[in-house]
């Protein structure tokens, strides 16, 4: 048994050295953490003293074993005491006076033993001694168990079973020895092995008490998957014990039930182990019993954030919210009810539930509920229990669904954004104060998810209509000036109805109209293309737009271009809508005896240059500065304020720009400047085009 002995004694050495490594680092300063430290490491050393005196027979090998063992007994009675010492405070002066007698006579035990030769019966005072140390452990372990309320033991229970076992065990042991005065070869062979077996339970108490200052935590994804793991691994071997003894006495039908119960068992492994009712199970069984929390806060929270987070991959923000609050009490799915803009509660998401078509009006008695209170609401304890509710009367379609387990607020600045109604989980699952607060906690995050997107959509829509209602500013602001010009025309018809010239003019200037307000009633359907900027004749854009202008005081003077055949990049309807727009408030801030003057201008080798300036009343430098590219800004009782505003918007979009320069009573310039366009490659870009368009 030497060799059992050695190895036994081995793999409690491994076992407390693993123990003492994860106690040193989990160490916060506390006295008992620090004396559990104490506790470990001297049974290291009495594990590795074991291996010693199993390895090697010598009288003062297995002297120095027994100082050892000694040792690690009165390390273990220190660590009780200080646990026993805040529940008995006045009482603790006897289990420390019993259990330093009891040290005292090992010790006296051992050096008599040291210079004596104890053998038989003569042993038998040094047994007896050992055997009161088992004794007086266990009345430690019970009277510490005992002192504790039963609310507070669960903590403990694990450090008393294991201690309470391993004092049992020394209790055979030595009692058998005192009786025949020698020590079992084959129990003492095995005693290492049994106190290593004792370490997960030790290591259990010390995560569950915080008060020992020891930061000791077990990964509870880890003893989730290793109990799967473990109890996988049994099951197998009772498939193929069971297995086995269907071959053995099965005849000749053995090897064929043999291989079809294997083949069954590992169907309903598989089954088992994806079924998610059974992990459901699993996970509520171990939380209960082996965890002081039932959850571990910061998977849950990185798990319910990414869940959020995933909306749009699979699931809609509305499912996702449901995802993340049903796994955290194992529900299949529910549905959720979002606050509209006429302030009534619909449903907006569902998940692995039927479609429900109910209405609550902000006013019903549930929402008013769940918005003052802030409650959960558990449907089962309601139907037994409704007292804690304080008479509320549930909505009559709640009762109409079979499976409808919590009904959870989503609650957000004060404000109920809407409610989640969970289904009964996979497996049965307790609500208790700690899945209530868990619950209260996410519900909050979740609703300012849902809020920020009430957020943004109410935002999309009012930028649409912002962009609708700058649309209509636009086109109203073009028919301003059409109206402008048929009441002008209309005006010179009475003088010069007869003049063929002037019939001529106003001929062209209907058609012209009728051209513009056809562009502008496509651009109200949304129909016109979105034409690319193409190479557009500047000098012929400032003649239309002079001519356009010859009926109104003052006249526009176009000063005769240096280069005739400037091109630009632009479109040309809208180039010389802008044109046309700098013109007209020229013409309209500048008296009759006034000047205006129109020119073009070469810049550089990449832009032009339109110039317009008048003689007119001028813009001070804080409206320059201030309000003239604001839209709605004017100086004029008649204007929009939005004709600078879409000039500049639209120079901005074909890399052109406009500046202003004007002073109160001496007049404006204004300039247009644009890019220049490159004859042979945007003309041949621009045939490109007409080609692909035909």
């Amino acid at each position: 048994m030497a060799d059992v002995a050695f190895w036994g004694y081995g793999f409690a050495a491994l076992g407390f050295f693993l123990f003492a490594l994860y106690v040193f680092f989990a160490w916060r300063g506390g006295l008992p953490g620090g004396l559990l430290f104490v506790a470990v490491v001297s049974s290291l050393l009495w594990a590795l003293g074991g291996m010693a005196s199993a390895h090697v027979s010598s009288g003062v090998v297995a002297w120095g074993s027994m100082v050892l063992d000694v040792a690690r007994g009165g390390a273990w009675f220190l660590f009780l005491i200080v646990l026993m010492r805040p529940l008995w405070p006045g009482r603790m002066r006897w289990p420390a006076i019993l259990a330093a007698c009891t040290v005292l006579g090992q010790v006296l035990g051992l050096i008599a033993e040291f210079f004596g030769d104890f053998q038989g019966a003569a042993m038998r005072p040094v047994l007896v001694a050992w055997l009161a140390h088992a004794v007086v452990g266990l009345i430690l372990v019970e009277h510490l168990y005992r002192a504790l309320p039963g609310a507070s033991r669960w903590g403990i229970k694990p450090l008393c079973i294991a201690l309470g076992a391993g004092y049992i065990f020394e209790l055979y042991l030595f009692a058998d020895a005192t009786l025949f005065s020698r020590i079992d070869g084959d129990v003492w062979a095995v005693r290492g092995l049994a106190h290593a077996t004792l370490i997960p339970l030790i290591a259990l108490s010390g995560s569950r008490n915080p008060s020992w200052t020891l930061r000791m935590a077990m990964s509870r994804e880890m003893v989730f998957h290793s109990t799967a793991l473990a109890a996988a691994g049994a099951y197998l071997l009772v498939i193929a014990a069971v297995a086995y003894y269907v071959r053995y006495f099965g005849g000749d039908w053995g090897r064929a039930l043999q291989l079809s119960l294997l083949f069954a068992g590992l169907v309903l492994l598989g089954a088992l182990l994806f079924s998610g009712s059974q992990r459901a199970r699993l996970k509520v069984f171990l939380s209960k019993h082996l965890f002081s929390y039932r959850y571990d806060y910061r998977n849950e929270w990185l798990r319910f954030t990414q869940a959020l987070a995933m909306a749009g991959k699979g699931l809609d923000l509305g499912q996702s919210v449901i995802k993340a609050l049903s796994d955290l009490v194992e529900s299949p799915g529910g549905v959720l009810w979002l606050r509209d803009s006429y302030g009534k509660f619909v449903p907006f998401a569902r998940l692995n539930r039927p479609l429900v078509d109910v209405d609550e009006t902000e006013q019903s008695e549930l929402c008013r509920f769940l918005s003052d209170r802030e409650w959960v609401i558990n449907l089962e304890e309601y139907r037994v229990r409704p007292q804690p509710y304080g008479g509320l009367v549930l909505p009559e379609w709640l009762s109409t669904l079979g499976d409808a387990w919590l009904v959870i607020p989503l609650k957000s600045s004060e404000t109920l954004v809407g409610f989640v109604v969970l289904s009964l989980p996979r497996a049965p699952f307790e609500i208790d104060w700690e899945v209530l607060d868990l619950l209260k906690t996410a519900q909050r995050q979740a609703a300012g998810y849902l809020e920020r997107m009430l957020a943004a959509e109410a935002l999309l829509e009012a930028r649409k209509f912002d962009s609708f209602n700058r649309m209509s500013a636009f086109v109203v602001h073009d028919l301003k000036n059409l109206v402008a010009q048929l009441s002008l025309m209309l005006k010179n018809a009475e003088r010069h109805w007869s003049n063929p010239e002037f019939q001529k003019d106003m001929l062209e200037t209907v058609a012209h109209v009728e051209g513009r307000m056809r562009g502008l009633m496509l651009q109200l359907q949304e129909k016109r293309p979105i034409d690319p900027p193409r190479v557009v004749d500047v000098v012929q854009i400032l003649r239309n737009v002079c001519q356009s202008k010859r009926g109104q005081l003052p006249q526009v003077e176009l000063l005769e271009p240096a280069e005739q055949q400037a091109q630009a990049k632009a479109h040309p309807e809208r180039l010389e809508r802008i044109v046309g727009h700098v013109v007209q408030n020229a013409i309209d801030a500048t008296e009759a005896s006034g000047e205006i003057r129109v020119r073009l201008e070469a810049a550089d080798d990449v832009c032009l240059r339109i110039v317009v300036e008048d003689s007119g009343c001028g813009m001070s430098a804080d409206f320059l500065r201030d309000r003239l590219s604001r839209p709605f800004q004017t100086t004029k009782s008649s204007g929009m304020g939005i004709g600078v505003f879409e000039t500049r918007q639209y120079l901005n979009e074909i890399g052109g720009d406009l500046q202003f320069e004007s002073e109160v009573g001496r007049g404006t310039r204004v300039t247009i400047q644009l890019p220049r366009a490159t004859l042979a490659r945007d003309t041949i870009q621009d045939g490109a085009s007409e080609i692909h368009a035909g």
